[in-house]
């Protein structure tokens, strides 16, 4: 698959409306002048450099005229281009790729007009290492840059890790890491219940093992009958020779098949290679079901939430959900929708010109394949009425906030500040950000405390820390004409002393307006009798059944979740350290001959320079070096 297109710089010089005090349409008629006749992409900025729009043409100079003649305009459209004080444009070779660029501009510049996928997280996959004589299958997530064959995608931890149990029911193949596999001196576990044939000691050779990675691999991409099969087949000759317990491993491999085949062709038709997408809008809201079909087996599928307006119909949110869908996933060979996507014959062309093979997108109107969209448009239907309903609760619970914490409004962003340590060592400070449509995950940040002069396990001068660099950093980007997001809500997790250091932090880089609240634990660390502090008030609590303290609860229970577990992240790092690497020559093939040689670092110290000269690659200067440093130490 050929890589997107990267973003050009622009080939016109954006408008200067600040300067000469143009408005909008005007910014618009004076940039649609100098637009050439020719296929591209535009965009559109406010006056504080926020990117309003993202837009593509198959000829500029047309489209950008349009926007300035200010007729058959929606409302949105109108505010649009009222807000438009610069235009910027880049010349493309056709319309097609014009609309790939389009779509990585969209994703990368998250414009406020555009309709916009959010939320979208990779898939995971399933690896088949080829790096290795005897090829580990492990489940991969991220870049795709370890050597081998990668399947998916599947939509869900349960279908991945389903998929995986039934590789070694099936297949036998081994999960264990490459150091796990040379360390092994006879057959772990996962042997004894035949879950993996133990190539490690040898109880299958590596020739055979690599028959039982092509029969896996050739069940991933959809052989799994003709799998089946030969496994029946041979099942049965092994029964026929008397060998009943090579039959009965047979028999455990067939049945493991058949269970995932029944369990993941769900409807009577067999798509070796496709996407079904359903769209359902209502409210001003819109739900996007996709379901993934690999191998002939449904391997899940995933609802997403687009930001759209209540202009948009279902043919213009599909259009943009897929332009942006798979600007950065491999596009199926066949994309089956409930509805005509805006611009579907361009979509597939520009598909089959990313993918480097024919993609094809379709609105089957009768047969299996309807029932599959129909299905979907089901399961779209009832995430968006889920949806709804959840927004609905959400917005009084969001009100009712506001009034407990004097808000003027109720908060778009609520921060939520705890620490974590073990008396004060590998100290992190976590964030986590919630607003109108739950956690903001992508928002999170962790902040390792390492200050000098920092006593170890001062909670208080910690959470000075944190909220010093965290507004700091923020105070910089509004004075470089940025526009980051302030919280309206800020929650310390603690008490009244740590909402005096979260006080002073501020304070002291001279920042004001942010609406800061303790939250302490109650007596004994009981859920509902936490204490809320603020600034100028006295302690209060809130009613055990109130809807908004769970919804806290829920905001401090979170932030404790992830400050814990970027701690114990530091702190696996740290263990992982080696005090060789401290060590000025010692690169990874003097570190690996020493700790072969001595065992470990420890092993290593305790060595004499006589001893440490006896090592491939250490001479005695390097061995002097070695001795003195774990002298010093």
């Amino acid at each position: 698959m050929s890589a997107p297109p990267e973003i050009p710089p622009s080939e016109s010089e954006p408008a200067t409306a600040a300067s000469l005090g143009l408005t909008g349409p005007e910014v618009i008629r004076s940039e649609a002048r100098r637009a050439p006749e020719k296929p591209g992409v535009y965009r559109m900025y406010g006056g504080d450099g926020e990117c309003l729009y993202v837009g593509k043409a198959l000829n500029l100079r047309k489209r950008i005229t349009q926007y300035a003649q200010g007729r058959l305009h929606s409302q949105r459209i109108a505010l649009m281009v009222n807000l438009t004080r610069t235009m910027e444009i880049v010349v493309t070779a056709s319309e097609t790729e014009a609309l790939l660029l389009e779509a990585n501009y969209i994703k990368k510049l998250k414009p406020r007009f555009n309709v916009l996928l959010r939320d979208d997280k990779s898939f995971a996959a399933i690896l088949i290492r080829r790096d290795h004589p005897a090829p580990q299958v492990s489940k991969h997530r991220g870049a795709r840059t370890i050597k081998g064959d990668y399947f998916g995608p599947f939509a869900s931890t349960w279908a991945v890790n389903q998929t995986l149990d039934t590789l070694q029911k099936a297949f036998l193949l081994r999960t264990c890491t490459d150091a796990i596999y040379e360390s092994r001196e006879r057959p772990c576990m996962l042997h004894q219940i035949k879950r993996c044939s133990a190539p490690c000691t040898g109880e299958i050779s590596l020739k055979d093992y690599g028959a039982l990675v092509r029969q896996a691999e050739g069940f991933l991409k959809g052989r799994s009958r003709a799998i089946l099969a030969e496994l029946s087949e041979r099942m049965q000759q092994a029964s026929d020779d008397m060998r009943f317990e090579e039959a009965a491993a047979l028999r455990d491999r067939v049945r493991a098949l058949s269970t995932i085949g029944m369990a993941q062709n769900i409807q009577a038709v067999r798509l070796d290679e496709a996407d079904v997408i359903a769209v359902h809008a209502d409210g001003g809201q819109a739900c996007v079901q996709v379901f993934f079909f690999r191998a002939g087996q449904n391997w899940g599928g995933r609802a997403y939430f687009p930001r759209v307006d209540r202009s948009d119909d279902e043919a213009v949110i599909l259009g943009a959900f897929l332009a942006q869908f798979y600007e950065d996933k491999a596009v199926p060979r066949l994309i089956l929708c409930s509805h005509a996507p805006f611009e579907t014959e361009l979509l597939a062309e520009a598909f089959s010109m990313k993918s480097g093979h024919r993609v094809e997108i379709a609105v089957p109107v009768r047969g299996e394949k309807r029932t599959l969209t129909d299905h979907a448009l089901s399961n779209a239907r009832e995430a968006l009425g889920r949806k709804l309903a959840e927004s609905s609760a959400q917005s009084k619970i969001l009100a009712e906030i506001a009034e407990i914490f004097e808000l003027p409004a109720p908060p778009r962003r609520i921060e939520v500040y705890d620490n974590s340590h073990i008396q004060g060592a590998q100290a992190v400070g976590g964030m986590i950000v919630a607003g109108p449509d739950g956690f903001m995950k992508t928002a999170y940040r962790k902040f390792n405390i390492d200050s000098d002069g920092l006593t170890p396990g001062d909670d208080y001068a910690m959470m000075r820390e944190v909220m010093a660099r965290r507004f700091s950093r923020l105070m910089k980007e509004e004075a470089a004409g940025e526009s980051p997001p302030r919280p309206d809500l800020v929650l310390i997790d603690g008490g009244a002393g740590q909402l005096k250091a979260a006080e002073e932090a501020l304070a002291q880089i001279g920042l004001e307006g942010i609406r800061l609240v303790g939250v302490a634990k109650g007596p004994d660390r009981d859920a509902g009798m936490e204490r809320f502090f603020m600034p100028g008030r006295a302690p209060f609590m809130l009613p055990k059944k109130s809807p908004a303290l769970y919804y806290l609860q829920r905001l401090r229970d979170e932030a404790h979740r992830y400050a814990i577990g970027a701690h114990r992240q530091r702190r696996k790092i740290d263990m992982k350290k080696n005090p060789l690497d401290g060590i000025e020559g010692i690169g990874p093939k003097r570190k690996r001959a020493l700790l072969q040689t001595f065992g470990s670092a420890r092993g290593v110290s305790r060595a004499t320079v006589a001893e440490l000269m006896r090592v491939e690659g250490v001479n005695e200067a390097m061995a002097r070096r070695i001795h003195d440093f774990f002298r010093q130490g």
